[in-house]
């Protein structure tokens, strides 16, 4: 019984947040286990290119430190916020939050090139954290019962939080840098005189979030009668659902 309600609950999870954490778990696992080390996952640009260990591109975005308090707090963080951009302003949108993921990762690896970070995962969270803060301006935050402020000081927030436990703060630059830069070039500079977007998400990672596995599966349709708006549960086919999906994606919640 609990196997079965924590397979629904893992399941409901969106699909690149429910990836994206697995990864950095089993990660984590593997290295608790010894079956792997931090040595195998590090970003290390000489043994990348030189030596063609390619997979350290990845890796190094997947593993947290041993389990632990930081590793728990950052798991909490990168799942709740992760999957409050999927579900929220990337809803019916899983091939433009992929696409993020991927420029996000590639300017974090080249601005990586310069600082010393052997680790990029808590990085990346911090620019997740950024982007759904800028994208929620008026939401209300509760930072451990210590302070209330708007969603837009949350990553400064947590800057400063590691500031006082000692840490170093490029972690935290580097992701509000990097989540500066999207969000800029996706929300901002659109909307500026004579600005335009920069970022489209490659056709091919939209062809296939348009592919649905072949079976019947229930989809709400957006029906237009009597000059007023009415919602209906209706369940088609596969083929079908793929030609209203592509060629009418409001239906899926795009915004």
């Amino acid at each position: 019984m609990a196997y079965q309600t924590f397979r629904q609950e893992y399941l409901q999870v969106p699909p690149v947040t429910r990836a994206y954490t697995t990864a950095c778990v089993l990660t984590t696992a593997a290295v608790q286990l010894e079956l792997i080390t931090p040595f195998q996952l590090y970003f290390n640009p000489e043994l990348i290119f030189k030596h063609f260990q390619v997979w350290r591109l990845i890796t190094n975005y997947l593993f947290f430190g041993p389990v632990g308090f930081n590793f728990l707090f950052n798991m909490i963080f990168l799942y709740r916020y992760c999957r409050m951009l999927e579900e929220g302003s990337f809803r019916g949108r899983t091939a433009d939050f992929v696409f993020m993921f991927l420029f996000g990762g590639l300017l974090m690896t080249l601005f990586g090139l310069f600082v010393n970070l052997v680790f990029l995962g808590q990085a990346f969270t911090i620019m997740l954290v950024y982007v759904w803060s800028r994208r929620n301006p008026y939401v209300r935050m509760n930072f451990f019962g210590l302070l209330i402020f708007q969603a837009p000081f949350l990553p400064w927030v947590l800057m400063g939080f590691s500031l006082l436990l000692g840490n170093s703060i490029i972690v935290d630059l580097l992701g509000i840098a990097v989540g500066h830069i999207y969000f800029f070039l996706e929300d901002i500079f659109p909307n500026q005189p004579g600005g335009g977007r920069l970022l489209k998400t490659p056709s091919l990672l939209k062809g296939k979030q348009c592919l649905i596995h072949q079976k019947m599966i229930p989809i709400t349709i957006r029906c237009l009668k009597s000059d007023r708006e009415d919602l209906h549960g209706v369940k088609v086919s596969a083929s079908e659902a793929n030609k209203w999906l592509c060629q009418y994606p409001d239906i899926t919640g795009r915004n």
